[in-house]
């Protein structure tokens, strides 16, 4: 038996059908029509990722509006691109050929539909993913600044984002803000200052002109020392337990507006907006991005409590470009048994810089469904879903800047206890406008940012012992 061993006679008349050709044939055509256009696609896919900047790709992908049309789009082209590859083959196959030949042609159809709908499906699954992105974005909040799609920093030369480590799910009241830092950035060239404040600091003031201001004339306290309740740590999560939802105005969120306006008040500059990430997602984030690399200067302890005397089940040991997965980088960012807040602070800021360093366009595009869904769960966050596509943008002008940091740990001339406030502010000048903050605003003067690539680097602590 061969593929043209029947012949179909011609049909008479004056319109002349189409002659069927035989079952090899029309495979082969079917075939042709599974190659032309995944040719066509794969080069128009090139050209796009080409010969279009990083920068509009970045503000495409995060554009709610492009991932509802590219869904219709992979819909309709997947639905034609099947349907194209099966009506070629009905329309050339022969009516007359065995059962056999008819199995293989269908199955050889099948193969052929199967081969062009498998990498749609796979991309609508990532189209669905991405899009879920932006339920946690563009909350009401009551201290973000008015600003526009055409004006995004509303003239400013920085803005101000907040970023928080909470101890619970993102969306549970009671939620501790462990990790407290600002990032601040210069829009035009993306340059970024890490300002870290330590969770128990005292006496925090709320800024100038606000209610709780107006609350609290002496910060935020109740005249004792060491009131864990009245933490930095703890207005995120007491602000919400003692006045009305609505007291600073309309908000999803009082926790994060007081929160904003303590950080706001505590360096004197305004926190424009916050995001919250759940420290124990943020292992899930790690592992979806492939790890992080870092630096260990020193033996890192996995649990333990000081406090109750349990020792940490074991020690992420010494060594410089050291792997970590999301265990181990969450303990890399939260492990103090027998260390301090502030080590771990210091920590915090190179874990930080390793996700940027990490966040490269092929591996965000490889694991880009499990960060999608991943991000999802772990973070809420005020800034607004128009003003995204203007952040990644900036995000784009992130990469490759060297991140520079101010860590507010206990010296000589800093005590969380008993903070003075002035030389915060003055150091805070200092380091985003150092040629025009005076040199001495206070009697011990503005402490310097310090470039995170060096505070990161490996420097083995020898003293230091597992």
């Amino acid at each position: 038996m061969s593929w043209d061993s029947e012949r179909v006679p011609k049909h008479r008349g004056r319109h002349k059908a189409v002659r069927p050709d035989q079952v090899g044939r029309a495979l082969r055509r079917a075939f042709v029509a599974t190659l032309v256009p995944g040719l066509v696609l794969a080069l128009a896919l090139l050209i796009f990722a080409g010969g279009t900047s990083t920068s509009y790709k970045a503000k495409l992908a995060t554009t709610p509006d492009f991932y509802t049309i590219a869904a219709a789009v992979i819909g309709v082209v997947g639905l034609a691109w099947v349907g194209l590859i099966c009506l070629t083959y009905v329309r050339h196959r022969s009516p007359t050929a065995s059962a056999e030949f008819r199995f293989v042609g269908a199955l050889g159809v099948l193969v052929m539909c199967a081969a062009v709908a498998t990498p749609l499906a796979l991309s609508g699954k990532y189209v669905v993913d991405g899009r879920g992105i932006f339920s946690a974005t563009g909350e009401r909040s009551a201290t973000t600044p008015k600003v526009s799609v055409k004006n995004p920093w509303g003239g400013r030369d920085r803005v101000n984002v907040l970023l928080l480590g909470g101890d619970g799910a993102v969306r549970r009241p009671g939620v501790r803000t462990d990790s407290v830092m600002l990032a601040s950035i210069e829009v035009r060239t993306g340059k970024t200052i890490l300002f870290s404040l330590p969770r128990n600091l005292q006496n925090v003031p709320f800024a100038e002109g606000s209610k709780l201001a107006a609350e609290y004339p002496a910060g935020f306290t109740d005249g004792t020392t060491n009131n864990a309740e009245y933490f930095l740590n703890a207005v995120y999560r007491n602000i919400p337990a003692k006045y009305p939802a609505d007291f600073l105005g309309k908000t999803d969120n009082l926790g994060a507006d007081a929160l904003k306006l303590a950080v706001s008040g505590a360096l004197g500059i305004p926190v424009d907006y916050y995001v919250l990430i759940n420290l124990a997602g943020f292992s899930k984030l790690v592992d979806a991005m492939g790890g992080i690399t870092v630096n260990i200067n020193e033996p890192i302890p996995i649990g333990g409590n000081t406090d109750a005397r349990i020792p940490p089940d074991g020690y992420l040991q010494p060594g410089p470009d050291q792997r970590l997965d999301g265990f181990n980088a969450l303990w890399f960012t939260r492990g103090r048994y027998g260390s301090t807040d502030y080590k771990r602070m210091e920590r915090q800021r190179c874990a930080i810089d390793a996700i940027v360093a990490e966040a490269r366009p092929l591996n965000l595009l490889q694991n880009f469904s499990e960060i999608a869904k991943t991000i999802k769960r772990i973070y809420r966050t005020d800034i607004p879903t128009k003003l995204l596509p203007a952040f990644a943008e900036l995000a784009v002008q992130m990469k490759g800047k060297q991140i520079r940091s101010v860590g507010f740990e206990r010296t000589a001339d800093f005590d969380p206890n008993e903070p003075d406030y002035d030389y915060v502010h003055a150091t805070v000048q200092k380091a985003l406008y150092p040629k025009k903050a005076p040199t001495t605003v206070t009697a011990k003067g503005p402490k310097k940012a310090s470039n995170t690539q060096d505070d990161c680097a490996y420097q083995p602590d020898v003293s230091a012992a597992g």
